[in-house]
């Protein structure tokens, strides 16, 4: 009785802590972790079914040679994993190098020994996409108690995991939309095809080499994604003009970045990105646009596409000028720092433009 309450307590918490999350990823590594602890074990593995294949596939194992566990394909029906994903049925193996189901390239490949197991699916709405694992219980045996403990966290697992599957989809939705919408825009000016995704590239090249958080790079990427949607609001013959702008022009060009703060307002989960996309031509000396903020002032998304828009700018041919070399975009980078840039995010541009083997 102790037990089951101890593990009914443990799994409450653990369940807790793999739904507050929507990282597929992360969810795969903390279902791992939950199922070694929740029943003792001194491994665990998530073993998932490629949808497209059938096949299933170590995604995480756990354990001293873990990395090398994740790198085993079982064929459907394959393995004790195999058999229980075909079956949805969960199985205790106390001797588990005599149940002639076992796959023993695992054993092999990771020189770990499997002496006994719990092995149960992973099942959304009676479909199973996996098969979750305790492995080798330290103090004892597995038991029925053990199985239906497993049982309840692949439950859980399985509740997270399909969440995280449907706010990728929209999350890819969202940012496949917001592609074609600057794509679209892209298409008014012949000559700048690509920018939008050069742009994005560098920002993001930028942001790892600062150290930004997962959440700050997310941001980035789609301020950068759409950092020129205001271009809709600007007349053709001024977006067009072969020539430079003259005066008036070249005002009502720069109206394009509150034109793409106005638009986007309108989506109120977009608050994050809109200060990249309003703040991506204002300048560390105050003498940018539109609000003629300088230093700190300006918000570090907007420092980062600034330095990215400007390369792409100087590396891509204009119908008034040739593209210049990557070098001597640098050089020009360099020569505006702590005047029109941030030297800081100048010298992380040309850091990760050099570590992610950019090439023009």
């Amino acid at each position: 009785m102790f037990k089951r309450l101890e593990q009914l307590n443990t799994l409450t918490e653990l369940s807790a802590l793999i739904n507050s999350t929507l990282d597929t990823g992360e969810i795969r590594e903390r279902a791992i972790v939950a199922a070694i602890r929740l029943l003792d074990a001194e491994a665990g593995s998530l073993i998932l079914i490629d949808q497209d294949s059938g096949d299933l596939f170590f995604e995480v194992a756990i354990g001293e040679q873990g990395n090398k566990v994740k790198e085993v394909r079982l064929k459907k029906g394959e393995g004790i994993a195999g058999w229980v994903a075909e079956k949805g049925e969960a199985v205790i193996i106390h001797d588990v190098q005599s149940d002639q189901r076992f796959f023993k390239t695992a054993d092999k490949r990771s020189t770990f020994i499997t002496r006994d197991m719990v092995c149960v699916p992973v099942k959304t709405k009676d479909k199973v996409i996996g098969v979750l694992e305790a492995i080798n219980r330290k103090n004892g045996i597995f038991d029925e108690e053990d199985k239906e403990a497993l049982t309840s966290l692949a439950n859980q697992v399985a509740i997270a995991i399909e969440n995280a599957n449907l706010y990728q989809e929209l999350r890819e939705v969202f940012y496949g939309t917001a592609q074609a919408l600057a794509e679209t825009i892209e298409k008014r000016d012949p000559y700048t095809g690509g920018h939008t995704k050069r742009v994005m590239n560098y920002s993001i090249a930028i942001g790892k080499a600062m150290g930004l958080s997962k959440k700050e790079i997310e941001n980035l990427r789609l301020a950068a994604i759409l950092h020129d949607v205001g271009k809709i609001g600007v007349r053709d013959n001024i977006l067009l003009k072969e020539d430079r702008l003259d005066p008036e022009e070249l005002e009502k060009m720069n109206m394009h970045p509150q034109y793409g703060s106005d638009i986007l307002s309108h989506v109120k989960k977009l608050r994050d990105i809109i200060p990249g996309v309003r703040g991506h031509h204002e300048r560390i000396d105050g003498k940018g646009y539109p609000d003629n903020l300088r230093d700190g002032d300006i918000p570090t998304i907007a420092r980062i596409i600034a330095v990215a828009d400007t390369f792409d700018a100087m590396t891509t041919d204009r119908p008034y000028r040739k593209a210049m070399s990557s070098e001597a975009a640098f050089e020009e980078l360099r020569k505006n720092s702590g005047i029109q840039f941030d030297k800081d995010v100048v010298e992380a541009f040309i850091r990760g433009y050099k570590e992610m083997g950019f090439v023009q």
